[in-house]
């Protein structure tokens, strides 16, 4: 048997396109527009999903996937306008309500629609850059209702003459606005910041601009850091039930800004209620309120701290100054530890244990005792009388905190050395006259 070359054997590509019926993009395209029609209509539970989404996966997979795109885009549109159309006619308070409830009848059609064309989605839009389905529904209601010249002005209006009322102490329906301020947000932060948030901060400023300036002119300063605080604390609240969370910081500032930087000066100086007077009054309240408002704005605590200063300083003078004080040394040492202690309670409960401010207390106490050369002096015979009378009925513990509080006003004397010397004399008398404490 003779050997045969084997002959290879070749499959040709099939020469003939598979021809499409030239109608087929066309009556595919009529049954999909007619769902959406449908779905918008409310009219979806006769609709096949899955027929509907074999349809939109053969017209992207023969090549029509811009049709059906394109039609897409027209058809939402058309129903879009109806809707803009729907809500203009609304009126008062209607307007946001059918403003709501025709945006969340669009994200149920949106899913709807979404779920139907899931194909052209991952494919077709994916592949030409195109906007997906979800995100091009939310555009198109951004163009077509929310930016709508009769809407978009009025829906600003409607917003800020809400929140005016609620600042006036009416109840509004703050789910509603919840609901609308969210439809913004999900929008895009664009349309937040410009439709709502930068209109609204501008509000706000002139509002609050105007009532300090109306409450300054009636109300004590105690009074006016109550309103403050309580439009303060107004302001976040506002933010947690229906606001962006990032437009706290914002409108705290606002408020900050007008209600508290603009007055501080005048607040302080405040006559017959200002800080002084807090101070004089051991008004902790008030002066925890105004330290933690203070604190929120530039300079606030330093504007605090150097009025403390000079009232601790000129109250200070006059007391180691007084011709009448120095007469008796041990009630002129009481009196400076009773200041010292009024001035460290108001700095421990009131102002936080700020460091800052403890610091200036005690360069506040060095610079006023230092003006009288005989503090020194004094500081020795008030503790020597301490030493040689008692402290009656005082235990160990009190007598250690009264000496520690001399110890204080020690520290803060420049010549220690005269103190020591006078310490010397009356620890030899005491020894002399057999006192046991040293």
């Amino acid at each position: 048997m003779s050997s045969q070359k084997k002959k290879n054997i070749q499959i040709e590509a099939f020469k003939h396109r598979v021809v499409v019926d030239p109608k087929y993009a066309e009556r595919t395209w009529k049954i999909l527009e007619h769902a959406i029609h449908e779905i918008y209509n409310h009219n979806a539970s006769g609709l096949s999903f899955e027929e509907l989404y074999r349809n939109a996966y053969n017209m992207v997979l023969h090549k029509f996937g811009e049709k059906l795109y394109t039609g897409l885009v027209s058809t939402m549109t058309l129903h879009l306008r109806e809707i803009a159309a729907s809500v203009e006619a609304s009126q008062g308070p209607l307007f946001l309500e059918e403003l709501n409830r025709k945006w969340t009848e669009h994200n149920k059609a949106l899913q709807m629609i979404r779920d139907i064309l899931m194909y052209m989605d991952r494919t077709f839009i994916r592949s030409t850059h195109k906007t997906p389905v979800h995100e091009l529904g939310l555009n198109l209601w951004r163009d077509n209702i929310i930016h709508s010249t009769n809407i978009q002005t009025r829906l600003k209006d409607t917003l800020m003459e809400i929140m005016r009322r609620e600042r006036n102490g009416e109840v509004v329906n703050r789910g509603l606005m919840r609901n609308i301020i969210k439809m913004l947000m999900d929008l895009g932060p664009s349309v937040y910041q410009q439709d709502f948030e930068k209109p609204f901060l501008d509000v706000s400023a002139n509002f609050y601009r105007g009532e300090s300036q109306q409450f300054i002119e009636c109300s004590d300063c105690g009074d006016y850091l109550k309103k403050a605080e309580k439009r303060l604390y107004e302001e976040i609240e506002r933010v947690s039930h229906y606001l962006d969370a990032q437009s706290e910081v914002k409108i705290t500032n606002v408020v900050e800004k007008e209600m508290i930087e603009s007055q501080m000066t005048r607040l302080v100086h405040m006559e017959n209620s200002g800080l002084v007077n807090m101070i004089v009054d051991d008004k902790y309240d008030d002066l925890g309120r105004i330290y933690n408002l203070f604190r929120r704005v530039s300079n606030g605590l330093m504007l605090i701290r150097d009025v403390m200063t000079c009232h601790i300083r000129e109250t200070g003078k006059q007391l180691v100054t007084d011709p009448e004080r120095v007469k008796d040394p041990v009630e002129f040492v009481q009196c400076l530890l009773d200041e010292k202690s009024k001035h460290d309670k108001i700095v421990s409960l009131a102002f936080n244990s700020d460091k800052t401010f403890q610091n200036a207390l005690n360069s506040s106490f060095e610079h006023f005792i230092n003006l009288n050369h005989r503090c020194p002096e004094f500081i020795s015979l008030f503790v020597d009388d301490k030493l040689r009378k008692g402290f009656k009925g005082a235990s160990e513990e009190d007598v250690e905190i009264v000496l520690d509080k001399v110890m204080m006003l020690f520290r803060y004397l420049q010549e220690k050395d005269v103190f020591e010397k006078y310490y010397k004399q009356h620890l030899a008398k005491r020894l002399l006259f057999g006192k046991k404490r040293i």
